[in-house]
């Protein structure tokens, strides 16, 4: 009986052990698998803040081109050119290239009433434009502190293919997302969807798309960008291009 007894007590023994690493595997798989995804997003910044700091500092070598077309409802109102390189500063100084052929200026040379709205409506235009510029200048560089904050409050998110997306940015409701090449180990496309703050509409959506390119000595830079803001029916094309050495 005795024997028998201590069988039972075994496989029982047997038994609760197994169910109890059943258990425990449940627990921990999770969590394991989230620990895994977070490690990747981790190094995934990191990459990303690394390749922007040595692109950056290759850049300040550069003198470049860069053309910008302003569309108003389909319609080209403005092109412009600047010649442009880092400043002492740290910041991009530009100088324009040639005259700037712009539509809504030639519209508000106009005499009499007619021509005093087409003025108004152009120093509207400018404030408007420059309102988006100070907000395309929260995510243009990418800020790797801001990635980092919205990481460390859970707002950011890693997809199949490797993109990171960061909600709550720079504004809150906003999204970043962010594609990556590992292997070349530079930025490939920048998305983002935010919004100007207006009085009519408290969230007036503005959308940004980059695509960026390499030199040949790796140095990474927007080479596209492209901003639409749908309210207002503008969209801004920015393209960089003809970089050269400047011999700084």
């Amino acid at each position: 009986m005795r024997k028998g007894n201590m069988r039972k007590n075994q496989t029982m023994l047997k038994t609760l052990t197994v169910i109890a690493g059943c258990v425990l595997s449940l627990l921990v798989a999770p969590v394991t698998g989230q620990d895994a995804v977070k490690q990747q997003m981790q190094q995934k910044i990191a990459a990303i803040k690394q390749s922007m700091g040595e692109s950056q500092a290759l850049l300040r070598q550069y003198t470049w081109t860069e053309t910008t077309e302003v569309r108003v409802k389909g319609e080209v109102k403005k092109r412009e050119q600047n010649e442009c390189r880092y400043g002492t500063n740290g910041k991009v100084e530009k100088t324009p290239i040639g005259a700037s052929s712009d539509q809504t200026q030639t519209a508000g040379k106009k005499r009499g009433l007619r021509g005093k709205i087409i003025e108004n409506k152009v120093e509207e235009m400018k404030d408007y434009l420059d309102r988006v510029g100070s907000l395309v200048r929260r995510y243009v560089p990418p800020d790797a502190a801001a990635m980092q904050a919205a990481f460390q409050s859970g707002k950011a998110s890693i997809n199949p293919a490797g993109s990171l997306t960061f909600t709550d940015y720079a504004k809150p409701g906003d999204s970043v997302t962010l594609t990556f090449d590992p292997v070349a180990m530079k930025m490939r496309s920048l998305k983002v969807n935010s919004y100007l703050d207006s009085l009519d509409d408290p969230k007036e959506k503005v959308t940004l798309e980059i695509r960026f390119s390499s030199l040949a000595d790796g140095a990474n830079f927007a080479e596209e960008t492209l901003l639409n803001a749908a309210a207002k029916q503008i969209q801004i094309k920015t393209t960089n291009f003809g970089h050269r050495k400047d011999g700084r």
